[in-house]
């Protein structure tokens, strides 16, 4: 097979900016203060790369491996994490070797119909992380997360 020579050789992808996402990480320890919860994010792109990760002081370890997975679950899906179909989520989780998460607090980052990230937030209990992400989604100006 010869190659379509007229064909365009690449593609573009729309990903989140460093500055946007290192603001939205801002905000997700901001929003996190206001409701009590020492918060992290993580904020990766749709490839599953990290762009940017901050954390309040003296929040718990384990929710750094947390938030990645809540955001790389939002940005994978393009839906919030705590939306995955339940009769996948465990099927999922071990089959990505813990990469998806059915927990609570994963977004996608949606701007004008353009998915270009998502955004995990951990630490909290998950019904407060799924609220400190949508809080922060409004602060940025994307559009809100899917409830079902």
């Amino acid at each position: 097979m010869t190659p379509d020579t007229t064909a365009p050789v690449y593609t573009t992808v729309p990903v989140i900016t460093h500055d946007t996402a290192a603001g939205a990480v801002a905000l997700t320890i901001e929003e996190g203060e206001r409701v009590g919860v020492r918060a992290c994010a993580t904020i990766v792109d749709p490839a599953l790369g990290l762009v940017a990760y901050g954390r309040a002081d003296g929040m718990t370890p384990h929710s750094v491996e947390t938030s990645r997975r809540k955001a790389d679950t939002a940005a994978s899906t393009r839906r919030p994490s705590a939306l995955m179909n339940p009769e996948l989520a465990q099927k999922l989780e071990h089959g990505t070797g813990g990469l998806l998460t059915s927990i609570a607090g994963g977004v996608p980052l949606v701007f004008d119909g353009t998915l270009v990230g998502g955004l995990g937030v951990a630490d909290g209990k998950p019904d407060e992380d799924a609220v400190i992400a949508a809080a922060v989604l409004e602060r940025l100006g994307a559009e809100p997360p899917a409830t079902a």
